[in-house]
């Protein structure tokens, strides 16, 4: 059994060889033809004076652009790096790792073709204005790492004013992935969601939809206590009452918290069933667990450092604990999800991404990992199992078929099949570019 020392250690290094590993390779993606190119003739048909002819065409019928370009399968992910992992404001430039690290998911998971846009602004309007005028060139918009809570506004006046999907993945992807993984651990204790006390730690960007989801799948939302950095939510918070920019939060204190608890962190653990934790490192003690119901289960979610270490929580008799980090088991992480969402929205055209379609893909992701068995610690699917991203993307198409919301129709196979072909065609690429030495392996 490793020490905590050892354990500690063992978290740190993924840190250290990772900066070891950008510095090497100056970054993770870059473009890449999708065209043949057999001579410098070629260029006649890609580029002038062939590519006037295309131009043309998309100029007398505009969706021609989505047939004759590569928009139907690009995204920009988008950030003003105020919110990034567990850091916090670390600017635009520092954040673009992630933005490009995202892409490489993107792409390798999902087949989507993503770019990586870090603005040099925090005013909202002016991220509104810019993903307008992205819109052009992009089948859709990731937006990352917002800090809250201009991250609600933001996503909210983007999907009004664009005519192509706009996500915020630290909202709506944190909150599919938190509901598939407690759909699949709530079946191994043996607890239906509506009859189950909810604790909710943090009421931010992540946690707002994880609790839209939460009602949506059945759970009470008077048997939920959420708790922030004002402590306890509840009709006694005027500070998110008197303050319009909160009115999602507000709607958490009228709606919750049934008995009238007050307090912080230890009082809102008291008796629960579930902590959801999307908050800062560190800022839950074992202690605390130990109050929590028999069979308690534990996600701390935040990165790099969660809100307490998966040994500690399990010491203090937490039966079934996750994180955010792919070292640990149970990893609750947004890259469960956003690829296959993105692909199945790309694949029939949406023209947004409900609550509906994340729902679905939610319970397929949970239905997947079911089928191959689950277990305490293997409560949801990993990254490794690549198969699960076509029957994601089939799920949220589907649903933005059922809702009107699709300009495209496609049956499940051909979802499923087409998918697959461009997930497969993207992972036989690289294993080909790094056989051929296209590519350099790490150095020693």
């Amino acid at each position: 059994m490793p020490t905590k020392e050892e354990l500690l250690a063992r978290a740190q290094k993924p840190a250290e060889e990772s900066r070891r590993l950008h510095a090497f390779y100056k970054g993770k993606i870059q473009t890449f033809p999708k065209c043949p190119i057999r001579s410098l003739d070629d260029f006649a048909l890609w580029y002038t004076p062939g590519v006037a002819a295309p131009c043309r065409d998309i100029q007398q019928t505009p969706g021609l652009v989505y047939d004759l370009t590569n928009k139907a399968n690009s995204i920009a992910v988008v950030s003003d790096g105020t919110r990034v992992l567990g850091l916090g404001d670390i600017g635009p430039e520092a954040g673009l790792p992630v933005m490009e690290g995202k892409a490489l998911l993107f792409k390798y998971l999902g087949g989507v073709d993503a770019v990586p846009i870090c603005l040099g602004t925090k005013d909202p309007q002016e991220m509104v204005r810019t993903v307008k005028l992205l819109e052009p060139s992009f089948g859709g918009i990731n937006l990352e790492d917002i800090a809250m809570p201009k991250c609600f506004r933001v996503l909210e006046e983007a999907r009004r004013v664009c005519s192509i999907p706009v996500w915020h993945d630290d909202q709506q992807g944190t909150g599919t992935v938190l509901l598939a993984a407690l759909i699949n651990a709530l079946k191994i204790v043996g607890k239906p969601i509506g009859t189950i006390r909810i604790a909710m730690i943090g009421m931010g960007a992540a946690n707002v939809p994880t609790y839209r989801f939460l009602k949506a799948k059945g759970a009470d939302p008077a048997a939920i206590v959420a708790c922030d950095v004002g402590g306890i939510l509840g009709t006694h918070r005027t500070d998110y009452r008197d303050n319009p920019e909160f009115a999602e939060q507000w709607k958490v204190c009228v709606e919750t918290n049934r008995e009238g608890h007050r307090g912080g962190i230890p009082e809102t653990l008291r008796g629960a069933d579930v902590c959801i934790a999307f908050a800062a490192g560190g800022i839950i003690k074992p202690e605390w667990i130990t109050t929590m119901a028999k069979d308690a289960i534990v996600f701390a979610c935040a990165n790099p450092v969660p809100e307490i270490w998966p040994w500690e929580a399990k010491e203090a008799g937490a039966r079934i604990v996750a994180t955010g980090r792919s070292d640990f088991p149970n990893q609750v992480n947004n890259s469960l999800v956003f690829p296959g969402i993105f692909r199945g929205t790309l694949d029939v055209r949406a023209r947004t991404i409900s609550d509906e379609m994340a729902i679905a893909a939610a319970m397929e992701l949970a239905s997947c990992a079911e089928e191959r068995g689950i277990n305490e610690d293997n409560i949801i699917c990993t990254m490794d199992e690549w198969e699960v991203v076509p029957r994601i993307a089939a799920a949220t198409a589907l649903t933005a078929q059922e809702q009107g919301l699709a300009q495209l129709s496609r049956t499940n196979v051909q979802l499923m099949e087409g998918a697959a072909e461009r997930i497969r065609q993207v992972r036989e690429t690289v294993r080909l570019v790094m056989k051929e030495g296209g590519m350099l392996p790490p150095p020693a």
